[in-house]
């Protein structure tokens, strides 16, 4: 059986103990800090994500738009005047003029991204034109690849939109 005297030290040195990790328990210095550290990398990564993706939308936007002004300009072209239209088009959606010259739309597209297809042909008269944007992709900011060290893995994406008008000429 344990003196009186003694539980009382054991208690009392107990709850001395239990007041010292207390102290710590009601100091809230730094834990601000904390939280910082733990949300600001989730909001960078948040950032970045809407950012690349507006780049690709930016992309895919103008690119749609190109391919369209350029099935626009076939669809109301004589495919059978032996001038090569095609041409002019996919000049069309690169550069914006039929000549070709001047800067890309977009960075690394050139008229080789650029499918010209007619459908439904009777008696050599086309009923559709399509214009097509192949093989071309959108160039991540962050190349997650060379940041793992992994060739295979990478964030870019490819950019395709297609565009179908009816072709307007009705006699060959």
């Amino acid at each position: 059986m344990m003196h009186h005297r003694i539980r009382k030290i054991r208690n009392t040195r107990r709850s001395r103990r239990l007041l010292w990790l207390g102290r710590f328990r009601s100091d809230e210095r730094g834990v601000q800090l904390v939280e910082v550290a733990l949300v600001i990398p989730v909001m960078l990564l948040l950032f970045g994500a809407v950012a690349e993706f507006g780049r690709y939308f930016y992309e895919y936007t103008t690119a749609a738009k190109a391919a369209r002004m350029g099935a626009r300009f076939l669809a109301s072209k004589n495919v059978n005047s032996g001038t090569n239209y095609e041409l002019q088009a996919q000049n069309l959606v690169v550069y914006g003029n039929i000549g070709g010259t001047g800067s890309p739309v977009l960075p690394g597209m050139t008229i080789a991204n650029v499918d010209v297809q007619y459908a439904g042909a009777t008696s050599g008269v086309p009923e559709t034109v399509t214009v097509n944007i192949v093989n071309y992709q959108h160039q991540s900011i962050v190349n997650l690849g060379a940041l793992l060290k992994n060739t295979a893995l990478s964030t870019n994406v490819d950019v395709k939109p297609s565009v179908t008008m009816r072709y307007l000429l009705t006699q060959p």
